[in-house]
């Protein structure tokens, strides 16, 4: 790795952690109910179940921080491995049909399973997202010799129009799950149990292992599949584990979250520019650089309409992509 992006990449980490730890507190503090600084640090040394900002943190907040880096690093993450795997720097994780194939389970259980617990719902959405993903791969030939990107793309997009209208149709005849299904779909970090948080954070963290330890496989995977072999990579190998990880990151931050668009193609985009377009370091880059840009978000979505609030989605779209949209014309993008 050459001096200068070592130094680089030394910077942006750091600097992308500094930023997080302060996101962090403020995301701690900041809400409907603003908790002073010094209450943290008291709720964290001698917590105390009488104290209502103390249960405020440890119910509310906490978990609600959680998701947040957790889903912002997944996103972050599966975004990438998708741009290498499909090698369009335009791609990001809806495009295998996992955030419709979330919506149609969490749909599903809302109609047919009207009492099932949040964690239920969570797993369902899961369940619904990885389906869809398989279906993709499947109808897209992902693991034929030769695949073609373009009909993985393609495949997806069919796939996400299918279920689309399996969900529609679902809410339609049923009016009264739209009400539980809307509070899911506008990308909300807010009110998630703990309960609800623990399948989707161990599919990410699974997730999140898988993909640093495949950025040599994927560095060949931008390179097409002609010159991967010519490496010495199996390419339906690097596709099979691309694939398996893009649906664990993906499909737990969906199912946990529920829909969150543009994190997925700004984090990996944006760390390509800075730390260049080697996997072994563009993935932790991602990862920090998603986490920051998902929980700014949060926040900022609770500021916004103090002292209600605004979806972490609907910030993400509404501000962050003209702002991503003035880098991308001031900047030269670095190629896969």
């Amino acid at each position: 790795m050459p001096s200068e992006r070592k130094r680089n990449l030394t910077w942006v980490l750091t600097g992308g952690g500094v930023l997080l730890i302060i996101l962090v507190i403020l995301s701690f503090a900041i809400g409907s109910h603003v908790i002073p600084f010094g209450t943290l640090f008291r709720a964290a040394t001698a917590y105390d179940r009488t104290d209502n900002d103390h249960v405020i943190l440890a119910h509310l907040r906490f978990p609600r921080t959680v998701i947040g880096i957790l889903a912002g690093c997944a996103l972050g993450v599966a975004g990438a491995a998708m741009q290498a795997l499909t090698r369009n720097p335009l791609a990001e994780p809806g495009l295998l049909g996992i955030n419709s194939g979330a919506a149609a389970g969490v749909v599903t259980g809302l109609v047919f399973f009207p009492a099932l617990s949040s964690f239920g719902g969570i797993l369902l959405a899961f369940a619904g997202a990885a389906a869809a993903a398989v279906l993709v791969f499947t109808l897209g030939g992902a693991l034929r010799t030769p695949s073609n990107p373009v009909r993985l793309v393609l495949a997806g997009a069919a796939s996400a129009a299918i279920l689309g209208a399996y969900t529609s149709a679902l809410l339609l005849n049923v009016p009264t799950a739209f009400t539980s299904f809307r509070a899911w779909d506008a990308g909300s970090l807010q009110g998630r149990p703990w309960d609800a948080i623990l399948a989707p954070a161990l599919a990410i963290i699974a997730g999140l292992i898988l993909a640093l330890l495949l950025g040599r496989s994927l560095n060949a995977a931008a390179l097409g599949q002609d010159l991967s072999r010519a490496v010495g990579a199996s390419p339906m190998r690097i596709t099979l584990l691309t694939g398996t990880c893009i649906v664990l990151l993906a499909g737990g931050a969906t199912a946990a979250a529920g829909p969150i668009s543009f994190v997925g193609l700004a984090a990996p985009m944006l760390a390509r520019t800075l730390v260049g377009p080697d996997h072994r370091w563009l993935l932790p880059t991602a990862m920090i650089l998603s986490a920051d840009l998902l929980l700014a978000a949060d926040i900022l979505g609770r500021l916004i309409l103090w002292p209600s609030e605004l979806q972490a989605a609907i910030v993400m779209a509404l501000i962050g992509a003209p702002v991503f949209i003035l880098i991308v014309r001031r900047r030269k993008l670095v190629q896969l």
